[in-house]
């Protein structure tokens, strides 16, 4: 199941939604013959996702539900105030491993461990959102895509084996990067959690929709022109693997993110570079989850 966080585009309260398609259904409406409290926020669904679901699946067999187009909605963030920093691997493609060798903290050698680290997303921008373009202390934002896990479950010192039981599902994340500011601090923080650093969405969709560990299809491309492109498989170091090496002495909460790592094909890597220039369209793509489009500030 797809779910989204969404707004009538005449109204500023948020709803969640099931995305059928290019239809809604709103939550409210699938759960309101059961004397369940209503979450407030997706969060607050993730974190009793267990009681919500059969009910869920049973008001899907009723056809007269009311459904809204998704094109009088705004569809934000799915998550758009995670609790914590939004969790990232670095250097998780070989290809992408290689090619950033000139950035300082990141030298080419394949790690031997995940390199993590986390970044502000408060908040988190969502589909047709603006990523600020920061021009007076940048000429270097970059985008990177990346499928980000979805914490549905709260573990510590999870095993690889039991990694699934503890995921709600994943949506596209968006890592964009200052690169001047990484190159200056050579921690990766400051220059990946700038205002607007953040996209995530359109949905959230379900661990049940794909094999685990998922292996789908994952590119971007700036207006049109193809930047980045692989498979989900490719992970240097898998999706079991991070969730347990991750929790070990480190509780893991529901409505945590973690966000992969990307492919080869960022825009600093090139020569000359490809970073965004104001007005550019940046559109990332995987599999089964959809594409998440976002504009630089012109």
């Amino acid at each position: 199941m797809k779910y989204v966080n969404f707004r009538m585009l005449d109204q500023e309260n948020l709803e969640l939604g099931l995305l059928v398609e290019d239809r809604i259904l709103k939550l409210k409406d699938l759960l309101e013959n059961f004397p369940l409290d209503l979450p407030e926020n997706m969060i607050g669904f993730i974190e009793k996702y267990e009681e919500y679901k059969p009910l869920i699946e049973k008001s899907l067999a009723n056809k007269k539900l009311p459904v809204i187009p998704v094109n009088l909605v705004k569809i934000e963030s799915p998550i758009p105030y995670p609790r914590r920093n939004v969790i990232c691997l670095g250097k998780n493609y070989l290809d992408h491993a290689e090619e950033i060798k000139s950035i300082p903290g990141a030298p080419s050698q394949v790690p031997t461990q995940p390199i993590y680290f986390t970044k502000i997303a408060y908040p988190a921008i969502g589909q047709g959102d603006t990523i600020l373009n920061h021009k007076e202390i940048t000429e270097s934002v970059d985008y990177e895509v990346e499928l980000a896990i979805v914490i549905g479950k709260k573990g510590k010192n999870i095993s690889k084996e039991m990694a699934a039981d503890h995921i709600f599902g994943y949506t596209i994340g968006n890592d964009v990067s200052v690169r001047n500011l990484q190159m200056r601090h050579t921690q990766w923080f400051k220059g990946k959690s700038l205002d607007t650093c953040c996209p995530l969405g359109p949905s959230i969709v379900t661990k049940d929709e794909f094999t685990f560990p998922p292996d789908l299809e994952i590119e971007s491309r700036v207006n049109g022109e193809l930047r980045q492109r692989s498979k989900t498989s490719k992970l240097i170091f898998d999706i079991p693997y991070i969730i347990s090496d991750l929790s070990q002495g480190l509780t893991l909460y529901p409505g945590d993110i973690i966000m992969t790592g990307t492919p080869a094909g960022v825009g600093f890597a090139f020569d000359p570079p490809k970073t965004l220039i104001p007005g550019d369209k940046v559109e990332c793509f995987i599999q089964g989850i959809g594409t998440l489009v976002n504009y630089l500030e012109k």
